[in-house]
């Protein structure tokens, strides 16, 4: 019995990795079948550089840079973790298996960029060079901070929506702590005023958001209220709790006033946003472009009637759609084909409705544009 459990414990490490053998191996036969453009103005190579980032780096070798973990070769473990490109490195691209690779800062090849691939650490032993004995030793890795690490998406774009604004249900903000005034009775509030608060706990922090009910959302379709957009004032600081309590506006960006309402502060990191397409079909409309005009453009945010419910979630790429004009001829009348005119890159997430990025438009975006799967 003690030489089958030996056994067996000495099978384990090797069942373990064969089966990760295989794992990998199949993930590379599934990139391999995939059929990437590459674009006809495609360069050699290019030296990463700060404000890059995966999709505009991806864009300039194919025409399809949404795909980019499939572009880049990589096994689905590997990409959830966004810091292994930096300023410096040097993009190769390979004409012949269609895929990019990295080169380290003054190199003039490329380097694997899968770990379970790389050799590091690995010494062999024996007088024969050839010898299959390897000993594995520990090495310290060093490599630019993890801030510096090229993004998914402009960061800087989306950094604001990621706190702001909010989607609340109806009558949500009934129930948040109010501003009731200010000292002097003064009427309008700015950065360093101080002001007052009924209803305010205490458990929640001192780093507050001030808000009023914006715009209400309705599905275009079936009529149903999706949410309030409510509006970002400004930041508040809570300088004193009471049954009234003291607060201090610490950062405005619209006027502020007695019955406007207060939020707890709460922001979602910035992660690598792994651009894919949703699993199911999704067809969603453009309900709102953010700030209040009717059209937009390449890094706008538009809002999506489709959220967590329906199967969205971060990092979901749409196709936009333009619905297909009527057009009369013989006198009969005939409905074009909707056309096709560009990418958004969802975001943020609620239970009705999303936000999304617009990442590439050869035409403007109209409120009632169609979203859905590629």
């Amino acid at each position: 019995m003690r030489k089958i459990i030996s056994l067996i414990c000495l099978l384990l490490p090797v069942m373990a990795i064969v089966a990760g053998t295989t794992a990998i191996a199949a993930e590379s036969e599934n990139l391999s079948n995939l059929s990437l453009d590459i674009r006809s103005d495609a360069p050699d190579r290019h030296v990463v550089v700060k404000g890059d980032t995966l999709w505009d780096i991806s864009g300039k070798f194919f025409k399809d840079p949404w795909k980019w973990p499939h572009i880049w070769g990589l096994n689905k473990d590997f990409i959830k973790d966004p810091h292994w490109i930096y300023p410096g490195d040097t993009i190769f691209l390979n004409r012949a298996s269609g895929t990019l690779s990295i080169g380290q800062p003054g190199s003039s090849t490329p380097e694997s960029i899968n770990p379970i691939a790389s050799t590091s650490g690995v010494i062999k032993t024996g007088d024969d060079e050839t010898s299959d004995i390897v000993k594995l030793s520990p090495r310290v890795r060093e490599g630019p901070s993890d801030h510096d690490a090229i993004p998914s998406i402009p960061a800087k774009i989306i950094a604001p929506f990621l706190s702001r604004p909010l989607i609340i249900d109806k009558g949500e903000l009934k129930n948040a702590p109010m501003l009731i005034g200010a000292r002097e009775g003064r009427v309008v509030l700015g950065t360093g005023d101080t002001g007052f608060v009924t209803g305010l706990p205490s458990d929640k922090g001192d780093k507050w958001q001030i808000y009023r009910p914006g715009k209400t959302f309705v599905d275009p379709d079936s009529e149903e209220v999706l949410g309030i957009e409510a509006i970002y004032l400004g930041n508040v600081e809570v300088t004193a709790f009471a049954d009234v309590s003291t607060i201090r506006i610490t950062h405005s960006v619209e006027e502020t006033y007695a019955g406007d309402r207060l939020i707890a502060h709460s922001s979602e990191a910035i992660g690598s946003y792994l651009p894919r397409a949703p699993e199911s079909k999704i067809s969603a409309r453009v309900i709102s472009v953010y700030g209040g005009v009717s059209q937009a453009g390449q890094n706008a945010v538009i809002t999506l009637n489709k959220g967590g419910r329906d199967g969205l979630e971060s990092g979901h790429v749409l196709a936009l759609y333009h619905k297909g004009e009527v057009v009369k001829q013989g006198g009969k009348s005939f409905t074009l084909p909707d056309e096709r005119f560009g990418l958004v890159f969802v975001f943020r997430v609620f239970n009705k409705v999303s936000y999304a990025l617009v990442m590439q438009a050869h035409m403007p975006v109209q409120l009632l544009d169609r979203a859905q799967t590629p």
